[in-house]
């Protein structure tokens, strides 16, 4: 696997490394060997289906339920033993092996479409939230992310600010705040964030977290007015 990314990639471009079978994720670990050989910034996309694992397997009995379990370890535990063991090498403190494990799931959103034979008067209450109770502001984050077409490589750090909790993503790439009873005060201190004194450009709240009527028809004249440049999106 080496030899073929030494072959079909480059050490002074951003290459991305796709293994649709990823199993143990090797390639990963070449990936890593690479990188520290050369000076690369490569990255991958490992793809595997959450196969169970054999129940006499030692994987198994060791606590790995699913191959993608093992996967995951497998690239933990590689781009370790790589800083370890080249931790005299320069440059080897600026070797990026961490890695986002993300997977595929039904919509962040409440099915909202029915026939009206199946619509009825008491469901009207189900719909003030159009969000599923089991997801996190995490998940609500990754499909912002993905619907906006942001690189979800980039990196992303919380803040709470005012009592809430506010994701960065890239400082100010995009900006998203999913928690409930967010205020104006709130809402005009992220309109006046700079970073390197570049304004937020996306940014986005959850549809029914204001904390009245009031705030969330006045979000958008603030953000006109503070940070014209700021895309808003609530969801």
């Amino acid at each position: 696997m080496r030899r073929i990314i030494q072959l079909g990639t480059s050490d002074s471009e951003e290459d991305i490394v796709l293994d649709f079978f990823g199993g143990s994720c090797s390639t990963s670990l070449a990936v890593f060997e690479q990188n520290t050989e050369d000076g690369g910034n490569r990255k991958f996309i490992m793809i595997q289906l959450p196969e169970i694992c054999d129940e006499k397997s030692q994987a198994f009995k060791a606590g790995y339920e699913t191959i993608v379990e093992i996967s995951k370890e497998r690239i933990r535990r590689a781009g370790k033993k790589i800083k370890e063991e080249n931790a005299d090498k320069e440059g080897i403190e600026q070797l990026d092996i961490g890695f986002r494990a993300l997977k595929v799931d039904t919509s962040n959103m409440n099915d909202i479409y029915y026939f009206p034979d199946e619509f009825k008067h008491d469901d009207l209450f189900s719909q003030v939230d159009n969000i599923r109770e089991d997801r996190s502001a995490e998940d609500l984050l990754f499909q912002v992310l993905l619907d906006w077409g942001v690189d979800l490589t980039l990196p992303i750090h919380k803040k709470t600010i005012q009592s809430k909790t506010i994701f960065f993503v890239d400082e100010n790439a995009l900006v998203a705040c999913f928690d409930t009873d967010v205020g104006e005060a709130l809402v005009r201190e992220l309109a006046q964030f700079r970073s390197y004194d570049m304004p937020i450009r996306k940014i986005v709240f959850r549809d029914n977290g204001f904390a009245s009527d009031a705030v969330k028809i006045n979000v958008e004249q603030i953000f006109k007015q503070l940070s014209p440049g700021t895309e808003v999106k609530s969801i």
